[in-house]
């Protein structure tokens, strides 16, 4: 498999209390918060590419710009979606999104680098 835009990847989760912005720290509701979000974006962004990556290889995100447009309540399932749209070189764009019951809950876009894994792990441990 070669890393070309058209990859998707979807997945789904069943929002729980440690999910909502009130446990996140980013609110004092009990829905799902838009940190969840954003870490369910970038696993779609990590499914979509994964088995394309050529053996030691990861990506990393770097970037991401997320709008969270509505309320997603403890106990409902949800389904983030991503879709790399551009190869450039190491640098991954794509497009994520996010979706519950009632329909689209995130939409925006996410940026992943190419890296060796194992020399991303040895430069952190060397901060």
């Amino acid at each position: 498999m070669d890393l070309t835009p058209g990859l998707v990847a979807t997945v789904d989760t069943i929002v729980s209390e440690s999910d909502t912005a009130t446990a996140l720290g980013s609110g004092d509701v009990d829905v799902l918060g838009t940190p969840a979000v954003v870490a369910l974006c970038e696993a779609a962004a990590v499914k979509a590419v994964s088995a394309a990556l050529e053996a030691g290889r990861t990506s990393v995100g770097v970037h991401i710009d997320i709008e969270h447009l509505a309320p997603t309540p403890v106990g409902s399932s949800v389904t983030a979606r991503a879709e790399l749209i551009e190869v450039d070189g190491r640098t991954l764009r794509f497009t994520v999104g996010a979706s519950d019951r009632g329909g689209e809950i995130a939409r925006g876009t996410h940026v992943r680098v190419v890296v060796d894994a194992a020399k991303f792990i040895d430069a952190a441990r060397s901060r």
